[in-house]
C-alpha cells in the first residue's frame, strides 16, 4: 500500500470510530480498493467531485495560433444533501457531474453505497461511504425498509414533478404556436381587405 493509500486508510478509521467498530471483510474491502498511486488535486480532498479534477491545455490566439497554457477548474457548490439514514442534512462540496450523479442514484446514501471504494478518489467520501454502510449494517430489517421506501418515493415525486414539467412546456409551446398562427390569419385578412380596397378606389 502506497503512502498515500496509507493516509486515506487512517483518515478513514478516524472517521468510522476505529477499526474495532467495523467489521474485518469491511476494512479488508477498504484496504484493497483504495487508489495506490493516483495524485489527487488537493480541493478533491475536502469533497466528493465524482471523477472531476483541475484540467489543463492551451489557450489559443484568434489572430497568430499563439499557444498560452491555461487551466480550468471543475464547478464546485456547497450544498445540503439530506441522507435518510443520518436523518439531517449534510454540508458538503460538490461538483455539478457528481450533483447529478446523486440526483440519478436516488439521494447520497445510494450514491455512496453503490458507488465502489476505488471511484471515489478522495478521502472524504471514502470515510462517508465507509460510515454510511456501518450503519446501515446496523440496522434492522424494518428500518432499512422504511428508508428504502422513503427513497423510492422521493424519486417517483422527482419523476412526475419532471413528467409534469414537460407536459407545461409542451402545452405552453403549443398555445404559442396557435398565438402566432391566429396573428398571421389576421394580417392576411387585414392585407385582402386593403387590396379590395385599393381596387374599389382605382375603378371608381
Amino acid at each position: 500500500m502506497s503512502f498515500r493509500a496509507k493516509e486515506i486508510y487512517n483518515k478513514v478509521v478516524r472517521r468510522v470510530g476505529g477499526e474495532v467498530k467495523l467489521p474485518a471483510e469491511a476494512m479488508e474491502s477498504v484496504k484493497n480498493m483504495l487508489p495506490n498511486s493516483k495524485v489527487v488535486m488537493g480541493r478533491a480532498k475536502r469533497g466528493i467531485f465524482a471523477g472531476r479534477h483541475i484540467r489543463f491545455g492551451n489557450k489559443v490566439s484568434e489572430d497568430g495560433g499563439n499557444k498560452s497554457r491555461r487551466f480550468w477548474k471543475p464547478n464546485v457548490q456547497e450544498k445540503r444533501l439530506f441522507s435518510y439514514i443520518h436523518e439531517r442534512h449534510i454540508r458538503l462540496k460538490v461538483t455539478t457531474h457528481a450533483l447529478r450523479c446523486i440526483d440519478k442514484a436516488g439521494g447520497i446514501d445510494e450514491y455512496l453505497l453503490k458507488t465502489p471504494y476505488n471511484k471515489m478518489d478522495t478521502e472524504m467520501g471514502i470515510a462517508w461511504k465507509a460510515k454510511i454502510e456501518k450503519m446501515y449494517s446496523e440496522l434492522p430489517p424494518e428500518e432499512e425498509a422504511k428508508i428504502e421506501q422513503g427513497s423510492e418515493e422521493v424519486l417517483s415525486a422527482k419523476r412526475e414533478f419532471r413528467k409534469e414539467s414537460r407536459r407545461a412546456i409542451a402545452l405552453s409551446k403549443q398555445s404559442q404556436l396557435e398565438a402566432t398562427k391566429a396573428d398571421d390569419d389576421e394580417t392576411t385578412e387585414v392585407v385582402d381587405t386593403n387590396k379590395e380596397v385599393s381596387d374599389v378606389a382605382e375603378k371608381s
